[in-house]
């Protein structure tokens, strides 16, 4: 009966993880089209910024009705790493890269952040590279190039290459330090304090982004608005949870379903009807997850 209650907890545990996992994939999918329109009216660093001290606000709001506690000493090396590495210094370089690189470009040297930090997490912090991981990211991978590739235009500077690559890099060091810090500080304190250290990273923006409101429309500026509660606060504190409960490779994996999702929304939100080498890209983004979170077949 015991092991019977282990494995149904267990079970339930998986269950919200994957549903923790949807949720971000979803929310920062939907962060693509938010900040295609605040991008042309805030700069790159502004943006970030204002996306992360409305994150901040958010999150410290429900920390303290819910009176959580400082994380522990040993969750705040991983804690400051992921919050300069992912939340500030990925949000900026992908902003800033996206306005010198065209979409295949960007989709290609940003796709390789997942990859990284699969590598990464299996160096460091030995959880090992499964062949299914392996080729579900190569699968996931080919078909993030397929739907970037598919809308070119041919506009790519060696400094947006440069900044994607930064951005990627980011993202790969940001996760694999949130991910030990993560066994000490629970995925409300993980991302609640790496969001506002992210926003004290970013504060040189700030004359900036005080520009910028005066400039920007309202709609604009709700747009940060949104990209802050949603994809910011809900999705990153997702992303932790669900990290919390699996490996660093696999949960990358998963987020490759987010050029799938970006096409879908375009689709229904922008009218932008994509091509059949855009469709056929989204779906080998989803078979690539599917394989990366296969489980092996037990021996026998």
């Amino acid at each position: 009966m015991i092991v019977a209650r282990a494995d149904v907890d267990n079970s339930g545990v998986r269950v919200k993880a994957a549903a923790a996992a949807t949720v971000t994939v979803v929310l920062w999918a939907s962060a693509f089209v938010g900040i295609r329109y605040a991008g042309a009216h805030f700069e790159p660093g502004a943006l970030a910024l204002g996306r992360l001290l409305v994150g901040a606000a958010a999150l410290g709001a429900v920390v303290a009705v819910r009176r959580v506690g400082l994380p522990p000493r040993a969750a705040w090396p991983g804690i400051v790493g992921s919050g300069v590495f992912w939340f500030a210094l990925y949000m900026v370089a992908l902003n800033w890269g996206e306005r010198h690189a065209d979409a295949g470009t960007a989709a290609l040297v940003v796709g390789i952040g997942p990859i990284l930090a699969a590598l990464l997490a299996g160096r460091v912090l030995k959880e090992g590279l499964p062949a299914r991981l392996v080729i579900g990211l190569a699968v996931a991978f080919a078909g993030a190039a397929v739907v970037g590739l598919s809308g070119d235009g041919g506009t790519t500077t060696t400094q947006g290459v440069l900044l994607c690559l930064l951005a990627a890099a980011g993202y790969a060091v940001g996760v694999v330090l949130q991910k030990p810090a993560l066994g000490h500080a629970s995925a409300l304190q993980a991302t609640t304090f790496g969001c506002a250290i992210g926003a004290v990273a970013c504060l040189p923006f700030s004359g900036q982004l005080v520009s910028d409101l005066a400039t920007a429309p309202l709609s604009a500026t709700l747009s940060v608005v949104y990209l802050g509660l949603l994809p910011t606060a809900l999705a990153f504190y997702t992303w932790a949870y669900a990290l919390s409960h699996t490996t660093t490779g696999k949960l990358g994996a998963t987020t490759y379903a987010v050029p799938a999702i970006v096409v879908l929304l375009s689709w229904a939100l922008l009218d932008e009807v994509p091509s059949a080498l855009t469709l056929a890209g989204g779906a080998l983004c989803l078979v690539g997850v599917a394989v990366s979170r296969m489980k092996p077949k037990p021996a026998g």
